[in-house]
């Protein structure tokens, strides 16, 4: 696996896009501060510009890097992450304003599979990652379909299959309590037993 990882690092550096499997659906990812890749990515999936990406991190404790999470709200989440939940925080200085739209608000997710999070602990930089497909169409699960997809516009792909197939739950908690966003395999309901 480690030559894919290092072919996908080398196309980051170029300011291209790689795809990988996660444990819910197929990934594209770019570095995080890459404006050249992230605008190469929104052409590539046909995105609204007002949508934004999720950064993907392979440690709890990397969180507080990129943005604002209190310690018991960490402690408690710890049972759902790594697993297929984003969280949206607000985000510190070092995440640029284009990755937010201008918003102050990131998408933070860290995956539970050995393949992503072994390739995130290898670049040793967060990606931003939507799922691998189109604009409204439905998310690639391994590497073939990402092949159909996106033929050569993609420049590395990570072999593997996702089992998932549900995207991840999305959990609101930059104003007061928690908000679903969108639901995923993991429920609201389980969150607030959590906390």
């Amino acid at each position: 696996m480690e030559k894919y990882f290092k072919k996908a690092k080398e196309a980051l550096d170029n300011h291209q896009v790689i795809a990988f499997p996660t444990e819910t659906v197929f990934g594209l990812g770019v570095f995080y501060d890459d404006e050249k890749a992230y605008e190469l990515l929104n052409k590539i999936k046909r995105r609204r510009e007002d949508k934004p990406y999720t950064l993907m991190l392979y440690d709890l404790e990397e969180i507080n890097k990129y943005a604002f999470i209190e310690k018991p709200l960490l402690n408690a989440l710890k049972k759902f992450m790594p697993g297929p939940v984003t969280l949206l925080l607000r985000c510190k200085e070092c995440v640029p304003a284009y990755v937010t739209h201008n918003t102050g608000v990131i998408g933070v997710r860290i995956p539970s599979n050995k393949e992503a999070l072994d390739l995130l602990r290898y670049l040793e930089k967060p990606l931003l990652v939507p799922s691998a497909n189109r604009a409204d169409q439905k998310p690639a699960m391994n590497d073939k379909e990402v092949k159909d997809i996106f033929n050569d516009e993609v420049a590395v792909i990570i072999p593997g299959q996702s089992v998932g197939g549900l995207p991840s739950t999305i959990i609101d908690l930059t104003g007061e309590g928690i908000r679903l966003v969108r639901q995923g395999p993991i429920t609201l309901e389980d969150i607030k037993k959590a906390l």
